[in-house]
């Protein structure tokens, strides 16, 4: 009984030690953690295709940390109308699916976007599965949260929204309740596409 238990724990003591206990999906540690913009960043999309975020360099980006089976899910349909009406104005929505809240994100990335697209008709980009929150952050919200207009709070639930402006730089974070067709997240985006 004891070999049998040393067998388990020696194995978990040794990665915990060595800092390998916490498996992270797509950590991207591919940008340097002095990041001045969102443009520096890479992020691998739903089908597991590394994306330079430089391609939405003159864009104006709602960054949002998604779920599935949320009570604020709903705000997909939104978040969906929000980027019909103002893409052709050079506007993206980038969608991050992430569990960390009530575990109300459970599926893999192809059953998130059969979710999305099913669903909602989501055509806005949307990307794998991350940690928006505690051991394992990603770093892209490591510099979101930083550089928001309030860089100690920590992600508080799905749908935190960080719009950031053309040049790259977070313009201002909006909370989960704030739904996407609240006056505030429409007069900042007219305002930042100007």
């Amino acid at each position: 009984m004891i070999t049998k238990l040393l067998v388990l724990l020696v194995p978990a003591i040794a990665m915990a030690t060595l800092g390998w206990n916490h498996p992270e999906p797509n950590m991207n540690p591919t940008v340097d953690p002095a990041a001045t913009s969102l443009h520096e960043f890479k992020m691998r999309d739903i089908d597991g295709k590394e994306q330079p975020l430089q391609k939405y360099k003159g864009k104006v980006v709602l960054v949002v940390n998604v779920a599935s089976r949320c009570g604020l899910t709903p705000q997909y349909e939104g978040l969906q109308k929000l980027y019909t009406t103002y893409k052709s104005r050079g506007f993206e929505i980038l969608g991050f699916p992430a569990n960390q809240f009530g575990g109300q994100e459970p599926g893999t990335n192809s059953e998130i976007k059969q979710f999305c697209t099913g669903n909602y008709h989501v055509t806005f980009p949307m990307f794998e599965k991350i940690v928006v929150k505690g051991d394992g952050i990603n770093p892209l919200y490591q510099w979101l949260i930083a550089n928001s207009d309030r860089p100690k709070d920590d992600i508080e639930w799905n749908f935190a929204k960080f719009l950031v402006g053309k040049d790259g730089k977070v313009l201002k974070r909006f909370t989960p309740q704030t739904k996407p067709d609240d006056p505030a997240i429409i007069d900042a985006i007219e305002a930042a596409l100007k």
